[in-house]
């Protein structure tokens, strides 16, 4: 499901954790590693003075997905390297989450119709659009 919301990718020194009121949702997502903090959420909650890459666009995978399916992630993200574009993918406990360049889109909609896979719109804050 492609969500038309744009997010952004913020980069925070190694360690910090952020409060959460602009990084809570109703999509975001946190890594921290002992080199950096990544997060990524709304592009409109980003506060200013932050180093951040996007905007991109959120597609999930159909999901819950089991942990025992093996290639998922790579069916998903061929077509678009086949296509040459840039993509982020990751995972949540149920599913996988692709971030596409939010100018790409449509590119990558056709990319992966041409593979095979069915695109559809939904919002990520709630209900279908």
């Amino acid at each position: 499901m492609e969500h038309p919301e744009d997010v952004s990718i913020v980069r925070l020194d190694g360690g910090q954790v952020p409060e959460f009121d602009w990084a809570a949702g109703p999509f975001a997502s946190l890594t921290r590693t002992p080199d950096e903090t990544s997060i990524v959420c709304l592009t409109a909650a980003v506060p200013a003075g932050v180093r951040t890459e996007g905007p991109f666009r959120v597609v999930e995978v159909a999901g819950p997905l089991s942990f025992g399916s093996v290639g998922v992630v790579a069916e998903v993200v061929e077509p678009l390297v086949d296509a040459d574009i840039s993509v982020l993918a990751f995972s949540t406990f149920d599913t996988d989450w692709v971030l596409v360049p939010a100018g790409q889109t449509d590119e990558a909609a056709t990319a992966w119709r041409r593979a095979g896979l069915i695109i559809t719109p939904t919002s990520l804050t709630g209900g279908s659009s």
